[in-house]
């Protein structure tokens, strides 16, 4: 009996051993990409990308649904997850955040973001961690190429202390430098002024015009049926 007993416990204690091993080896995946510099880990932990910032979903600043989508597709490449914290830098942020670098295979992509344009550097603090240097020179040739952000919202500055800002109105395609430097809304064709305040079609009416025309974003949601003609109706 004490035998067999033996036995028996030497088994369990194998089978718990390998239950251990499998878990702790157990591959962490990514369960949710928040936005274009934050996702949640299958451990239920927020990663926020260490050294670079993306315009943020809400309020919808310009550009965010395409720094979450090209993060999207990167995460997706192939290749193996892994999240490098800096030493020189926090390990945590002021919501409870892990900041890491994250590598999928050899990419960086907290660098790859930047060189496509999809992200900003951000050094919290002024604080330059180990991949800054590259961060910055990426920034600066994704802004000369007129890669991501710096080709749909022509008006963000490359501020590397400061969180990126983005603005929907800066969205204005082909817009000569005469109108850049005016006064008047660049989202439109006609004079119509910065938002806020806020304006609708009575609005228009009042300032004699029959319609407007929009070419950037419709900041005041005058063109109901989107066919970029506004209070026509």
């Amino acid at each position: 009996m004490k035998k067999s007993s033996r036995i028996a416990t030497a088994i369990m204690s194998l089978f718990i051993l390998m239950i251990w091993t499998y878990s702790a080896s157990a591959a962490v995946t990514i369960t949710k990409v928040y936005d274009g510099d934050t996702i949640t880990l299958s451990t239920g932990e927020k990663v926020r990308f260490l050294q670079i910032d993306t315009p943020e979903l809400s309020p919808g600043e310009c550009y965010a649904n395409q720094a979450r989508t090209e993060l999207v597709k990167l995460l997706n490449a192939p290749g193996q997850l892994a999240l490098k914290a800096d030493p020189n830098l926090d390990k945590v942020d002021r919501y409870g955040r892990i900041l890491h670098y994250v590598f999928v295979g050899k990419t960086n992509i907290n660098l790859k973001m930047v060189e496509l344009g999809a992200a900003a550097p951000y050094f919290y603090r002024s604080e330059r961690g180990k991949y800054s240097d590259s961060i910055l020179i990426a920034a600066k040739a994704a802004q000369a190429k007129k890669l991501g952000i710096w080709k749909d919202c022509p008006g963000t500055k490359l501020t590397p202390n400061s969180a990126v800002t983005t603005s929907a109105s800066a969205v204005v395609g082909n817009i000569s430098m005469t109108s850049q430097t005016s006064s008047c809304n660049l989202n439109y064709k006609e004079c119509l002024p910065a938002f806020p305040p806020d304006l609708n079609c009575s609005d228009i009416k009042r300032m004699g015009l029959a319609s407007i025309h929009v070419i950037g974003i419709d900041v005041f949601k005058l063109d109901r049926d989107g066919d970029k003609v506004g209070c026509d109706r």
